[in-house]
């Protein structure tokens, strides 16, 4: 249980900042909170939808921390692990693909 705890305190707090860091991205399109080395190819007028897939990929990594949690937490075993893959292998191939398709490559 202990464990579980120290987990909730580390997990939430990092999810939030993810899904801060993503709506940051996304809706504001503060494309610097991204390294410079990802965006400087990207064109003036591709840069929205690329803060736009980059913010909602950091958003579902975060989402995914959340819940895996939240679902350690209720059900007294380890399927948050499996949430959490799922979410954040889903962020990362969203970010490659932004990042392939808006600046040629990772």
């Amino acid at each position: 249980m202990s464990e579980l705890i120290v987990m909730m305190i580390i997990l939430l707090p990092v999810g939030l900042y993810f899904i801060s860091i993503g709506w940051r991205i996304w809706k504001k399109e503060q494309i610097t909170l991204i390294h410079d080395y990802h965006y400087t190819i990207v064109a003036e007028k591709d840069k929205k939808s690329y803060t736009e897939k980059v913010g909602k990929s950091c958003i579902l990594i975060g989402i995914g921390m959340i819940l895996w949690v939240i679902i350690d937490f209720v059900s007294k075993a380890s399927y948050g692990w499996i949430c959490f893959g799922i979410f954040f292998v889903w962020g990362l191939v969203m970010i490659f693909k932004a990042q392939k398709k808006y600046n040629g490559g990772v």
